[in-house]
């Protein structure tokens, strides 16, 4: 059996190993490509991501139609339905309408106008770097997984304040779970086909749940640094099980943690709940008799 010490030292060596792949990620040439190709995109208002979402809620990448030819080189498929979006109308006012607006700006917003942009899907040509070129969704499966997520998900809802549930993956716009703040409640996708992979969002859902509560310490941390977080423990935690999750969880932390100072800080203050996560995940291993073939597999 491995003394305190050295169950404290392999703790914080896993920790350790994520902050060190992460960097080594992001300073990768592929990265900083992708990097480059987010700053072509423009920027959308939230009124914006909601047009864009009732319209096409699959949509991840979105451009003018002359845009994607001339920074991206590729072409609008025939056929396309345009995402229409809201654009300001500025003109110069009178000084007539500056008193009636009660005003000393030279220009003013007076309307909107719905312009067309498409979504890379409805394009081709060239390829675009995205967050999904760094996030591989397929993790290695595990005997034992299930067991694991249906044992630490009963945990939860039995000996702690927080509701966990599963909903249809097709009600979670795109996530594979998430951690309701207002509620205390935890949404896994129920219907998600690798096991591995909701045992994984169940760790970072739950890391939310301990970081970035209504009573938690990080709650007001930016989103890079939350995700960041969340993901770090998941990662940590189902290394811990022998499960390596690392083309998904650090290409995920990656396309948040884009400063490096974000790694460095987030990680620094994850250790707390990464050392409580392992610490539950043995007992629940203990209690199922899977604590051998875990001890196997890492």
């Amino acid at each position: 059996m491995p003394n305190k010490a050295d169950v404290k030292a392999w703790k914080a060596q896993l920790v350790a190993q994520a902050e060190q792949q992460i960097i080594k990620l992001t300073d990768s040439d592929r990265f900083k490509q992708y990097l480059n190709t987010l700053t072509k995109f423009h920027r959308y208002s939230v009124r914006n991501i909601a047009l864009i979402y009732a319209q096409n809620p699959q949509a991840t990448q979105v451009a003018g139609f002359k845009q994607w030819q001339t920074t991206f080189k590729r072409t609008v498929k025939k056929g396309a339905k345009a995402i229409r979006i809201a654009t300001p109308i500025i003109k110069k006012l009178t000084p007539a309408e500056k008193k009636r607006f009660d005003t000393t700006d030279e220009r003013a917003i007076v309307g909107y106008r719905y312009l067309p942009v498409f979504d890379v899907s409805q394009t081709s040509g060239e390829p675009v770097l995205s967050a999904k070129d760094f996030v591989k969704e397929n993790l290695a499966n595990h005997q034992n997984v299930t067991s694991l997520y249906n044992a630490f998900k009963d945990y939860l809802n039995q000996q702690t304040d927080l509701k966990v549930s599963e909903a249809p993956l097709e009600t979670l716009n795109g996530a594979k779970g998430y951690f309701r703040p207002s509620t205390n409640e935890i949404v896994i996708g129920g219907d998600e086909p690798d096991n591995a992979l909701k045992l994984k969002t169940l760790y970072h859902e739950y890391a939310h749940s301990q970081l970035h509560g209504l009573k938690s310490a990080f709650k007001d941390r930016p989103r890079a640094y939350q995700e960041t977080q969340a993901e770090a423990v998941a990662y940590v935690a189902m290394q811990n099980i022998g499960v390596d999750t690392s083309n998904y969880s650090l290409g995920y932390v990656a396309t948040w943690a884009k400063d490096k100072t974000v790694i460095h800080s987030a990680l620094s203050e994850i250790q707390q709940v990464s050392n409580k996560v392992i610490e539950l995940s043995d007992d629940l291993t203990k209690q199922l008799g899977l604590q051998k073939a875990q001890k196997q597999t890492a």
